[in-house]
């Protein structure tokens, strides 16, 4: 019997039986990320765009009609979570299905680097998106921390004009003319240039607002400017002055409110806006693997 010899080339050296040869080429197939991540970001683009205008449709200057903040606050995150869906998906399922087929390489192997491709589209698709619109992003994460800062710069912006404005600012004008109106508005005089009621009042108004409540002192002097001003009784002119007060008050808490709910909104969709982001990360691996399998059966059957 022969006993078959087998020859190594000249210069060549035998692999030692159990080992494995390292492939030289890379298992990242960046031509295949790049289309999934292009794609998935055309479709961000173009649901983000639909909707803004189903948004748009919904809103309505009139205070009557109209969805509520609330209401557009939920619409927003199912729909952040809905865009992140169609674009993550498709992308992934693009990166899977045009990567280079890999050769002996098991399963887990395989499902491994799909799943790999696809969360590689999907950050390279966030990152195109947020640097195209991270102006917009950024406005609409810090609204509620602009608007808590307002708040707070409100008392700070109310002292300093305390100390400076003698005519009063627009924001105290209108209650000032409510607190000056003079009971018989025919019979009244033409006022004096010289005369600094209405200044006195604003800055009453404005301390006042600084200092969150209005001191004995200033009360009693307010309802004698206001009774002597206008020509109303004491009794009368206190009675106005209360008003306007409440009034002022009333307008501190709607606008305390409004910027209470534009703060709780803004967290709101922050964090509906990661949460989408990490649904879009898993559904792009999802899509690639599937994409990734669906090609090599397709190419196993193709060879066949």
């Amino acid at each position: 019997m022969t006993i078959p010899v087998t020859t190594i080339p000249a210069g060549a050296t035998a692999t030692p039986a159990g080992t494995t040869t390292e492939s030289a080429y890379s298992a990242v197939s960046w031509g295949a990320i790049i289309a999934g991540a292009v794609a998935a970001s055309a479709i961000t683009v173009v649901l983000s765009l639909v909707g803004s205008g189903i948004g748009l449709s919904l809103a309505s200057p009139f205070s009557s009609e109209g969805s509520s903040l609330a209401t557009f606050a939920v619409g927003g995150a199912i729909w952040l979570i809905i865009v992140q869906w169609a674009s993550a998906g498709l992308g992934g399922y693009i990166a899977g299905r045009l990567r280079t087929k890999w050769t002996g390489v098991n399963r887990d192997e395989v499902f491994f680097r799909d799943t790999a491709h696809g969360i590689l589209a999907w950050a390279l698709a966030t990152l195109i998106v947020a640097g195209a619109l991270g102006s917009a992003v950024s406005s609409t994460i810090g609204a509620g921390v602009q608007a808590t800062a307002t708040l707070t710069a409100g008392a700070t912006a109310a002292g300093a004009a305390a100390a400076s404005s003698d005519a009063g600012s627009n924001a105290t004008s209108y209650f000032v003319d409510s607190l000056l109106r003079p009971a018989n508005p025919g019979a009244a005089s033409a006022v004096s240039a010289a005369d600094d009621t209405a200044g006195q009042v604003s800055r009453i108004l404005l301390t006042s607002a600084a200092n969150g409540e209005m001191s004995a002192g200033d009360r009693t002097y307010l309802d004698q400017l206001v009774a002597s001003r206008t020509g109303l009784s004491e009794a009368d002119a206190k009675a106005r002055v209360d008003a306007v007060l409440e009034s002022v008050d009333d307008a501190k808490a709607a606008a305390t409110e409004a910027v209470e709910t534009a703060r709780k909104t803004s967290a709101k969709i922050a964090l509906f806006g990661a949460l989408s982001l990490l649904i879009g990360g898993f559904v792009a691996g999802v899509g690639a693997a599937i994409g990734g399998r669906q090609r090599d059966e397709v190419d196993g059957i193709l060879r066949a």
